[in-house]
């Protein structure tokens, strides 16, 4: 009996989502995505959306696993660490896995030789921003009382070896300014720090975003080459006075030596998947850059972002 032209078409579908590698098809179980850092932040939100669209195209559920801490390293640890390389664990890569092993006597991996990288995905709309009742108006207000009040301003951050770089190289082109970082687990309790007072200033991905909108934050700075479109009376930090631009794209990762069909088979489906509307929406919502690239491409970042930013953090002397 003849198939029908649909049921083949849906069959074909089928085999050309999930190619066969050797006597198995890949994937036939959830794949695991480690994100370091805590539910309900910027990160924790995209990613979660993304790997909804991803999980329907590869036809296996994609589990968010949230390991904060580290300075947003406990992902690449664990992956690092023995896990084999099959495709079902991978972790999601801020740029701070370059940095940290720098800032450390005894690194727990090497983000040269021990990943197989995948691919890139998006970047941040990272802010400074105060309580609505602050008394800075602008940033150059702000940096003017810190100069003026060496040791008194607290800035928090999501934690070590992140957003608090920035601000340190802020400080010094500032003319040498010496503030207080305060760490913390992720974006949500910064911001709910800052509300509370416990805080005077934020560095943080535009989680921050619809509480400037409603008008209990003043957004200070973005970050980026330009102004944020949603924001467009804050300046950059260029147009501030500061010479710094931080849009510090990130993607997925697995342990190295994972078989070159599988990548390409887990770069397909979450490449698509970037183009959803429903992962749009939640981009347009924190004003977050779709910075997309390779495999290739982006172990070349990788590369050059390492030797960049190795070189900075040495000669700022950051250690952990």
């Amino acid at each position: 009996m003849p198939i029908p032209r649909r049921m083949t078409l849906a069959v074909g579908a089928g085999l050309l989502a999930r190619p066969a590698l050797g006597q198995t098809r890949f994937p036939d179980h959830p794949i695991r995505v480690f994100l370091p850092f805590p539910p309900g932040g910027t990160t924790d939100l995209q990613m979660r959306a993304l790997a909804e669209g991803a999980g329907r195209r590869l036809g296996q559920p994609i589990v968010i696993e949230n390991r904060a801490g580290a300075g947003g390293t406990l992902g690449a640890t664990a992956i690092a660490s023995g896990t084999r390389p099959d495709g079902y664990t991978l972790s999601v890569m801020p740029n701070s896995v370059f940095r940290v092993p720098v800032m450390m006597a005894r690194p727990p991996y090497d983000p040269m030789t021990d990943f197989t990288w995948i691919i890139r995905l998006v970047g941040y709309t990272f802010g400074v921003v105060v309580r609505a009742d602050a008394p800075w108006r602008t940033l150059q207000d702000l940096l003017a009382d810190a100069r003026a009040n060496p040791g008194r301003i607290t800035y928090g951050s999501p934690g070590v070896a992140t957003l608090d770089v920035t601000m340190e190289r802020m400080a010094q082109l500032s003319g040498g300014i010496q503030w207080v970082h305060v760490p913390f687990r992720g974006g949500a309790d910064n911001i709910q720090a800052l509300l509370a007072g416990q805080i005077n200033v934020s560095a943080e991905s535009s989680v921050w975003a619809e509480l400037v909108r409603d008008g209990r934050l003043r957004l200070l700075a973005t970050w980026g080459e330009r102004r944020a479109p949603r924001f467009p009376d804050a300046p950059t930090l260029r147009e501030a006075g500061v010479d710094i631009v931080n849009s510090s794209p990130y993607g997925l990762a697995g342990p190295r030596g994972m078989d070159p069909d599988v990548v390409r088979i887990l770069h397909d489906a979450f490449r698509a998947a970037l183009n959803d509307p429903a992962h749009l929406a939640v981009l347009e919502r924190f004003d977050m850059p779709l910075m997309y690239a390779d495999g290739a491409a982006y172990a070349a970042y990788a590369r050059e972002f390492y030797e960049e930013d190795s070189a900075m953090v040495r000669a700022m002397g950051l250690r952990f």
